[in-house]
């Protein structure tokens, strides 16, 4: 499996729009186990994004997806910064197939 987590800010006042996005394109995602987008508690801007995929290749097919090719443009603009704060190898997750599980 492969996993990120990653902080985006957005500009002020704008958060909710980008949840929105993120929401949207997440939907149908081809080897997307865990997709949870999540407000940060102590900065009204920023959102944190904690991915779980079947393999680093279905994370990096995804970004050809018409929804997160849209969902890229459309969040671009509003997005002040965006840290990949780690990279992951899941071994065990509650609500993930046992079958992916180590």
């Amino acid at each position: 499996m492969f996993g990120s987590i990653g902080r985006l800010t957005v500009v002020p006042g704008r958060r909710d729009e980008l949840i929105g996005i993120l929401k949207q394109s997440a939907a149908d995602m081809p080897g997307c186990l865990s997709y949870v987008v999540a407000k940060d508690s102590s900065d009204e801007n920023a959102i944190w994004v904690t991915e779980v995929w079947e393999s680093i290749a279905s994370h990096d097919a995804s970004l050809s997806l018409p929804s997160v090719k849209n969902a890229i443009v459309r969040g671009k603009s509003i997005i002040s910064s965006f840290d990949k704060i780690a990279v992951t190898n899941p071994v065990w997750g509650v609500g993930l197939p046992a079958s992916h599980t180590h």
